[in-house]
């Protein structure tokens, strides 16, 4: 009885292409779902980083910063040119 009813069923058409939802059209949403989960993907990639965190900064030596300071004190006005002058020159 079961076997008669499926038959019936399947014979009026019902089953074909799930009923005008699966037309032409069904496969754009497939593309759409991969792209996006491929998007996903690298989104989280990316901004997950390294699982070890930032890098360290780079160890700078001393003699390097006294260049910079001494920058920023003549950038500021602090110290004129020829003073600047002067500790650079000290500082090479």
């Amino acid at each position: 009885m079961m076997n008669l009813v499926t038959l019936q069923f399947a014979d009026t058409g019902d089953f074909d292409h799930m009923n005008g939802w699966g037309g032409g059209w069904m496969w754009l949403w497939g593309v759409a779902m991969m792209v996006l989960f491929v998007v996903l993907l690298a989104w989280l990639f990316r901004a997950g980083g390294s699982p070890t965190g930032p890098a360290p900064p780079t160890p700078r030596s001393p003699h390097d910063r006294a260049k910079e300071i001494l920058a920023e004190r003549y950038a500021s006005g602090d110290i004129s040119t020829e003073e600047f002058r002067e500790r650079n020159g000290e500082l090479q």
